[in-house]
């Protein structure tokens, strides 16, 4: 089983159990910036964590499921971590949190066509909004870069009332101001 495979198997394993979800990460970012490799996937659930459980008979042997949930401190959220035996890549399922703006994100998803499937992704607005926090929360170089090549992408498309609701309550207007002046004008 490649990458690929094991991503998709565990979309349709969510599908198929009506378990809402949504891609997010660098997965996400990739759709709206140039993409860029990446050693695991990034999903949020919205499920208790005792009923994602009953995905694993169908996950198994294919995908090893870490014995138990761990805590993600950038992201402030509880995840189950699933490896591709022999490649290191990981699919890690993020438990949806009370945090307002998750819950906002979430409910904003949009359905798009991602390697042959219909998934659930964020607006491009909240994935530089994440990754403007996370950067903020984590010292996290990559994702000022993710976020630079999400601006440089989408520049005036951009919901600008939005992002700057959010950076405000966030305290991150000031890097989002930074990277946009860093942005070369074409």
């Amino acid at each position: 089983m490649l990458s690929d495979d094991a991503f998709l198997t565990v979309i349709d394993a969510l599908q198929a159990a009506q378990i809402p979800y949504m891609v997010v990460g660098s997965l996400s970012v990739n759709l709206y910036a140039p993409p860029r490799s990446t050693q695991d996937a990034d999903i949020l659930v919205h499920v208790d964590p005792g009923a994602l459980q009953a995905l694993r008979p169908k996950l198994e042997p294919s995908l090893r499921w870490e014995p138990q949930l761990s805590f993600e401190t950038v992201t402030s959220s509880t995840r189950q971590v699933l490896e591709l035996p022999r490649t290191g890549y990981k699919v890690e399922l993020f438990f949806l949190t009370s945090d307002p703006h998750d819950q906002e994100r979430f409910a904003r998803r949009v359905r798009v066509p991602v390697l042959g499937r219909d998934m659930y992704l964020p607006t491009p607005e909240d994935v530089l909004v994440t990754k403007l926090r996370w950067s903020h929360l984590g010292r996290r170089a990559k994702d000022v870069d993710d976020a630079r090549n999400l601006l440089a992408v989408q520049g005036d498309r951009l919901d600008w009332d939005y992002i700057h609701r959010w950076c405000d309550t966030h305290g991150t207007r000031a890097l989002l101001d930074d990277i946009r002046r860093s942005i070369p004008v074409v």
